[in-house]
C-alpha cells in the first residue's frame, strides 16, 4: 500500500518538505508519494498532511480562499489522518492566537487546544539554532527558529514533546504536531521518522 503525504504548496517551505519526506520515505524503505497542495479536491486522498513554515497570515488565507481549511478540518475530525505543523504551521493549527494574529485575522484551524505568540522569540534576525531535548528523543535535536512562534498556554489534554524557557515550542495533540522550529532544514530526519510512524499506526 503506497502512502500520500500531503504538503501544503501554497508558500513557504513547500519544496523543503516535500525533499525531507521522501528522503525519509527512502529511509525506510516504504512506498510512498509526497503531493504538494495548491487547489482543493486533493486533501482528502492524503494518508496525512504537513503544514510547513512560511508566513501563517498568507498560507491561512490562501487555504481559506482555495477552500482547503475545510478540507483539512474533516479529514481530521472525521479520519484522524495525522498532521505536521512547522512554525506557521503551529500558528494555523491553534485554537487561539496573540493580538498580532487577532489583528491580521488570519484564520486558523483551530485542530490543537492551544494558545500561541506569532513572533514569540523575534523577528527574521533573532534567528537562531540551539540543540535542544525533545521528550521523543534520547538525544537533543538541533532545532532551527526563524521567526519562530511558540505555544503559550496548552490544555491537559495536549502533550509538550519541548520547551525552551518558558515557552512550549513542541507539542501533540492525538495525530497533529506542531513545531516552532523548522526540521525539514536540517538532514536529522528523526521528526519526519516519527511522524511517518503515526502515519503508518493511522493506517
Amino acid at each position: 500500500m503506497t502512502t500520500r503525504i500531503g504538503v501544503i504548496g501554497l508558500q513557504g517551505d513547500v519544496e523543503e518538505h516535500a525533499i525531507a519526506l521522501e528522503k525519509t520515505l527512502a529511509e525506510r524503505g516504504a512506498l510512498g508519494e509526497v503531493v504538494k497542495i495548491k487547489h482543493r479536491g486533493l486533501v482528502s486522498s492524503c494518508d496525512a498532511l504537513v503544514i510547513p513554515g512560511g508566513e501563517s497570515t498568507t498560507i491561512g488565507r490562501l487555504m481559506e480562499r482555495e477552500h482547503i481549511i475545510s478540507e483539512v478540518k474533516v479529514a481530521v475530525e472525521d479520519h484522524a489522518i495525522p498532521i505536521l505543523g512547522t512554525c506557521a504551521g503551529m500558528v494555523l493549527l491553534a485554537k487561539e492566537g496573540d493580538e498580532e494574529v487577532a489583528k491580521t485575522g488570519q484564520p486558523l484551524l483551530g485542530l490543537m487546544d492551544v494558545k500561541v505568540k506569532r513572533n514569540a522569540f523575534g523577528r527574521q534576525r533573532e534567528s537562531f539554532e540551539i540543540m535542544l531535548p525533545m521528550r521523543i528523543f534520547e538525544e537533543p535535536f538541533p532545532a532551527v527558529f526563524i521567526r519562530a512562534p511558540a505555544i503559550t498556554h496548552a490544555a491537559e489534554r495536549v502533550e509538550v514533546l519541548a520547551t525552551f524557557g518558558e515557552l512550549i515550542v513542541a507539542a501533540q495533540q492525538r495525530n497533529v504536531i506542531a513545531l516552532s522550529f523548522h526540521p525539514e532544514l536540517t538532514d536529522d530526519r528523526r521528526i519526519h521518522h516519527y511522524f511517518l510512524d503515526l502515519v503508518e499506526y493511522a493506517e
